[in-house]
């Protein structure tokens, strides 16, 4: 989905919570219990990711963001010409994951925040080494905060920076802790953002979620998953019906992420969204953008080795040693092979990183 900004901020349009809303000072915050788990998560080597089990999955997320960011750059320069200077903010950075993206984007300027410090030196680092391989990249400057609780127009090197656009990729779910949190989280957003300019990300899908929890035949389940995540909520978070902020569940995802988020309910989200300036362009399901794309992006998405080659290649193993994982690709090989001596090979993804996909990964916006 993509948000644009319509340089007046709506501030007038009170939103009017139910009493289904849970925003209990009491409810302990979960921030620093995120930033001191991506604190302690390890950079791992290019030689070690690729023996990870979920290498494809991974790289199929990062050509889905590739094609986000790539897609609003284009649009910006088509409505605003073709060499105007692009300021960009990246919210929840990370540990730069996207840095290359902006590099090849040709913008500007990159202001970077994220609540984890040790993410933050780790997305300087990256920065120093694009800077020594490259004199014409973007400048850039570092902050180390809580994008949903601080003012990050406050700590910026030149608070009256006009941005171009901002990006909050696999984040935005951490600030539906509760309403002053999400709230704060679209100040940032809209605060410096002129006129025109866009809103980008991707987030989780509530009704996804509960749809899979499947509590219609199983009223007291809390959990769903596979061999690779899991989505579990605490006895803690009421769920018939959740709350608009503060529904809290824990998400495992392998070697990546262990700790807790929040359900987006996505109606409140857009009417927060409008009050702070911004209109809804576009959403689309990540099931969805993915065909979408696949023309204009196929070349990129395999250099990014995106999808998993099956049949596998010869001293090649699948990631998955479940014969049920690839049940899908065999169904497809089958239904459209001529001869028996015909082995064709497709890319595809192990079922279990088809449904880590997506679950709450998946809308864009």
């Amino acid at each position: 989905m993509d948000y644009v900004a319509d340089g007046t901020a709506i501030l007038s349009n009170e939103i009017e919570l139910s009493e289904n809303t849970d925003t209990s000072e009491k409810e302990i915050c979960v921030g620093s219990v995120v930033a001191n788990h991506y604190n302690q998560l390890s950079e791992r080597g290019v030689a070690e990711r690729k023996e990870s089990r979920i290498f494809h999955m991974r790289n199929l997320n990062n050509w889905i963001k590739s094609r986000i960011i790539g897609n609003i750059l284009d649009r910006i320069r088509r409505e605003n010409g073709p060499h105007c200077s692009l300021n960009v903010l990246d919210l929840g950075c990370g540990k730069g994951g996207d840095l290359l993206k902006w590099e090849r984007g040709h913008v500007h300027h990159v202001v970077c925040a994220d609540i984890a410090e040790t993410s933050i030196e780790q997305c300087k680092e990256r920065y120093a080494k694009l800077k020594h391989r490259s004199r014409q990249v973007f400048s850039a400057e570092f902050i180390v905060a809580d994008c949903s609780k601080e003012n990050i127009m406050e700590r910026m090197e030149n608070r009256k920076l006009k941005l171009d656009l901002v990006s909050c990729q696999f984040a935005f779910h951490y600030s539906f802790e509760s309403l002053p949190q999400a709230e704060q989280m679209l100040a940032n957003v809209s605060c410096n953002l002129q006129p025109g300019g866009y809103f980008i990300g991707t987030t989780t899908d509530t009704y996804d979620i509960m749809r899979r929890l499947g509590r219609d035949e199983n009223p007291e389940n809390r959990k769903f998953g596979n061999s690779i995540f899991s989505v579990e909520f605490p006895a803690e978070t009421r769920l018939d019906p959740p709350p608009l902020f503060g529904a809290k569940y824990n998400f495992h995802l392998e070697e990546v992420v262990d700790c807790p988020e929040f359900l987006v309910h996505f109606p409140t989200f857009e009417k927060l969204a409008s009050k702070y300036g911004l209109t809804l362009v576009q959403k689309t399901r990540f099931e969805d953008f993915v065909p979408q794309e696949m023309e204009r992006g196929k070349d990129l998405l395999m250099r990014m080795k995106a999808l998993e080659a099956y049949l596998p290649f010869a001293n090649q193993e699948l990631v998955s040693q479940d014969h049920f994982d690839y049940l899908h690709a065999q169904e497809y090989l089958h239904s459209c092979s001529t001869a028996e001596q015909f082995r064709p090979k497709i890319g595809t993804l192990s079922k279990a990183e088809w449904e880590a996909v997506c679950r709450p990964l998946q809308k864009g916006f």
